[in-house]
């Protein structure tokens, strides 16, 4: 082939140009100079979208570490939502308000400049591009990895022409030391404090990866007097800004006294600090390392990490970016375990010739610790506010009253069963729960004339949902409708218990001018027997080790029956005189436990819980025959003075 270029040169050559190409297109994005000098201050306050409640919650402790007299998130933006969100500002709890959209925020909060975006990468471009539209935004962090490339440029590009700063894509942000902070940026308080970021030092620093910005912290922290500013530019191929770009901000700042940069394999972006050093633009020390030199260790390309982190040629590979700094006059040591040294180094250098007056160290306040952390740790104890006894949701599943939720519905139980667990916390015997269940089948309606099922159906009939009408109907439950049942059994435990014969009971309740609950019927009489009545004392009789409480609330109404016919035992006294034989009979309650259950008012419990089926059924019959609003009929009303 003589002098001409082989196949293998061709290529390479091909590609260089292709790389040539597209760094060429990527750096026309940034004609417009980036904003220059300091980006936070003390006062700064952001915006932060998409509500993560530990990045915000580190913000406004690293606030109060650094003695900010107000919180920097001024406002968060949750799509769809309004209201506020509750977080600690040192001791003091604050409400930080929350907007639906992002310029309803801009315009409640004028003076709070930066945006903080905490959207996925699907959505994180849309959202950054109408925050940089906002006039009150200055700068926007995005913290997505991901985001399309294509979304990326134009918002770069558009931000760059309205003088705007974006840092990111695939950020963990930026810091102020003592001043101001995106999010997670340097991770916990105790990292922040390990590494003096509650105070000003003299260093700025820039990196492209999120991780070793925390790392470098922490060097940064050792060796100098800690960090002025720094910023992490994310790692994916077409950063919102650049490493040069931190750099010449760093320059003109005039706190900032060196600079450290932490470049990666990949790209060409730091060729153009190698640039802005070589033109004089740059004139304090700048600390250079590029890590990915393991790269040439690799038969093949290697992807690190980031998505920018991908030699696409030699001028792209760690040695020839470090070689490339090195010649621009950055002090660029021989490894990164040398970056260290070579960091320290610079500093003592520049407090010798006194451009550096290290910073005096100051104790930074104490951060009060959460309560849940404090007790996990054994450092207090608290008390509780609520005591549950009848289940408990902490497991793997729920239980009612020990007994795993998976348990009960292998083993069959009845909704007697739940009952008994979740009331009573023990498992009665077979025949009880039966004879609670027949209970709320009994009681579970009476009709739609009673009062109940009337309140229900006339709140249906006025449009109202079902638990307003639900409602309406249970409040009518009293002393009057279906309420008795707990008066019964208190009253004819007691005299059964004190031995009153029938005629001595009904006479004293007469003379205290109290009638006996659980006796008188409007309809029933005692030629005509609620048949409701009947079918629980069959059961009780069939299945109760003893009935002698219901045998006495019989004798009672033999008595009454011979005042008046319709002084029959009502369902009520039925359900009450047979509740006590039930709790008596089991051997499973003692006799505080039962005195207990009756004064609490388990037994009106039952009637509560199964009127509550009928009226339900009424709410919805009324709504699917789709009834007019009800008027009583003047008919049916005395008028009269």
């Amino acid at each position: 082939m003589g002098k001409g270029k082989t196949s293998d040169q061709a290529n390479a050559a091909s590609e260089e140009s292709r790389d040539n190409d597209a760094f060429c297109t990527y750096t026309s994005l940034f004609e417009c100079t980036m904003a220059t000098g300091q980006l936070f201050s003390r006062t700064t306050q952001a915006l932060f979208y998409n509500y993560k409640q530990l990045p915000i919650q580190r913000m406004l402790d690293f606030d109060f570490l650094c003695g900010r007299e107000t919180p920097s998130v001024a406002g968060i933006i949750s799509p769809g939502a309004e209201g506020f969100q509750k977080l600690f500002f040192g001791q003091e709890e604050i409400a930080i308000p929350v907007h639906s959209t992002i310029e309803a925020a801009c315009a409640a909060h004028p003076t709070a400049d930066v945006f903080i975006n905490f959207a996925s990468f699907r959505s994180a471009a849309a959202s950054s591009v109408a925050a940089l539209k906002q006039p009150t935004i200055r700068v926007v962090a995005i913290i997505a990895e991901g985001v399309p490339e294509s979304d990326t440029k134009q918002l770069i590009a558009y931000a760059r022409a309205n003088n705007k700063v974006v840092i990111g894509p695939a950020t963990v942000g930026g810091i102020q030391a003592g001043a101001f902070k995106i999010g997670d940026t340097a991770g916990t308080i105790d990292n922040v404090i390990q590494c003096k970021l509650y105070r000003p030092g003299s260093v700025g620093f820039v990196s492209k990866s999120g991780g070793m910005s925390n790392e470098l912290y922490n060097t940064i922290a050792r060796v100098t007097d800690g960090i002025y500013e720094g910023i992490a530019i994310g790692g994916d191929v077409f950063p919102g800004s650049t490493l040069s770009d931190h750099v010449l901000r760093f320059n003109n700042i005039p706190q900032v006294k060196m600079m450290v940069v932490l470049g990666e394999l990949g790209g060409r972006d730091e060729y153009s600090l190698v640039e802005a050093i070589k033109q004089g633009k740059v004139n304090k020390p700048v600390v250079a390392w590029v890590s990915g030199t393991c790269a040439r260790l690799f038969k093949s390309e290697v992807q690190f990490g980031h998505a920018g982190a991908k030699s696409g040629g030699e001028m792209e590979s760690a040695q020839a970016k470090n070689q490339a700094l090195r010649d621009a006059g950055a002090v660029v040591p021989t490894s990164y375990e040398a970056f260290e040294d070579a960091i320290k180094e610079t500093f003592e250098k520049l407090v010798e010739e006194g451009k550096i007056t290290p910073v005096k160290e100051v104790k930074p306040p104490q951060i009060p610790e959460d309560l849940n952390i404090a007790i996990k740790s054994g450092k207090v104890r608290a008390p509780t506010h609520i005591i549950s006894t009848i289940s408990d949701d902490r497991g793997e599943e729920p239980c009612y009253a020990g007994v795993p939720m998976s348990s009960i519905v292998e083993q069959g139980y009845g909704v007697g069963d739940v009952i008994s667990l979740l009331w009573f916390k023990r498992s009665l015997p077979r025949y009880c729960t039966q004879f609670i269940e027949i209970c709320i089948m009994l009681c579970a309606d009476h009709g739609p004339c009673v009062s109940g099922a009337h309140n229900t159906i006339v709140t249906a009939r006025a449009g109202k949902d079902l638990v307003s009408s639900l409602v309406s109907g249970l409040l009518t439950i009293g002393p009057r409708f279906g309420g008795a049942i707990d008066d019964a059994a208190r009253y004819f435990k007691d005299a059964y218990d004190k031995g009153l014969s029938p005629y001595e009971f009904v006479e004293s309740m007469k003379k205290k001018g109290i009638r006996v609950p659980g006796i008188g019927h409007r309809i029933k009489r005692g030629d005509n027997r609620d048949k409701r009545v009947e079918l629980l004392q069959r059961f009780a009789r069939t299945h109760f080790p003893s009935v002698k409480y219901m045998e006495y609330a019989v004798e009672v109404e033999t008595y009454t029956l011979s005042k008046a016919n319709n002084l029959v035992l009502n369902v009520d006294g039925a359900i009450g005189s047979l509740f006590l034989d039930l709790l008596a009979g089991s051997g499973m309650f003692s006799k505080p436990e039962i005195d207990e259950i009756v004064d609490i008012g388990y037994l009106n419990g039952l009637f509560v819980l199964a009127r509550s089926i009928g009226l339900i059924g009424h709410t919805f019959d009324q709504k699917r025959l789709k009834q007019p609003l009800y008027r009583h009929p003047w008919e049916d009303v005395l008028y009269t003075k």
